[in-house]
């Protein structure tokens, strides 16, 4: 089994660019499975109703958040949909779903969404409690357990996949929108990435506008951030799964 993720969706540009590349992805390397965050899709911040069900138009199986979450109104439309994933870790009664179990070639994928809380500024749980207490529920019922860890700190997400290491499949990091070359299988078995990166504007800080983004920097004032334009980049991640042991066999950065 081959599972596609698709590193944070920037804008319209990085949704043109996935509806672009994604058939000839799903082709070519007979891909099974798609995840992808989509939590700034929108303008760059959230997702709307639109822009959800355009993913799935594109064969994306799962769609998950992070930070932005709650950025656009429009998300309490879908909240509750199935193939949505919203953190898990995020405060008790919140709507939507933390996680979710979905059929794939005779097998069950448990997908998990959790948000980190190092440099986040978002209120959450312990996501690391939090993920031991999903992962036992799911354990028997899944053969494959994804987890897409959002956050801003290295060690945070280092530190989310040894913990998991042996517990799960597989543990990919997003939100820095900036692709990590230390993809690797832990010593028990789990395969990891401390970021997937971004699919969007090419020339850009982390997806949006140069000078806008450059201009906090240099004043320390405030400054609306917007999309940047132009070429865009396509990052993501395949990971190749034993369909006999369920084990990870390869991992395959994308960076195109």
């Amino acid at each position: 089994m081959k599972i596609l993720v698709i590193g944070d969706i920037i804008g319209k540009s990085g949704l043109e660019r996935v509806k672009q590349d994604l058939p000839k992805l799903i082709e070519t390397e007979k891909i099974d499975f798609v995840i992808a965050n989509g939590e700034n899709v929108a303008e760059g911040m959230g997702i709307t109703e639109k822009d959800y069900k355009e993913l799935l138009t594109m064969n994306v199986d799962v769609v998950t958040m992070g930070n932005h979450t709650w950025a656009k109104k429009d998300i309490f439309n879908i909240i509750n949909e199935s193939r949505l994933i919203r953190p898990a870790n995020y405060p008790a009664n919140v709507p939507g779903h933390g996680y979710g179990v979905y059929g794939c070639n005779n097998k069950k994928i448990a997908i998990i969404n959790l948000i980190g809380r190092v440099e986040m500024n978002v209120l959450s749980e312990n996501p690391f409690l939090m993920a031991d207490d999903i992962i036992s529920k799911l354990k028997a019922e899944a053969n494959i357990i994804i987890i897409d860890f959002h956050a801003e700190a290295t060690a945070e997400k280092k530190a989310m996949g040894y913990y998991l290491d042996g517990k799960i499949t597989i543990m990919f990091g997003t939100h820095t929108h900036v692709q990590t070359a230390d993809e690797q299988i832990l010593p028990n078995g789990t395969a990891y990435i401390t970021d997937i990166g971004m699919t969007g504007a090419k020339n850009s800080i982390i997806g949006m506008d140069i000078e806008a983004s450059t201009k906090r920097f240099v004043t320390s004032l405030p400054e609306r951030y917007k999309v940047a334009s132009g070429d865009t980049i396509f990052n993501g991640v395949i990971f190749e799964i034993n369909d006999e042991t369920n084990q990870i066999e390869r991992i395959n950065r994308i960076n195109c």
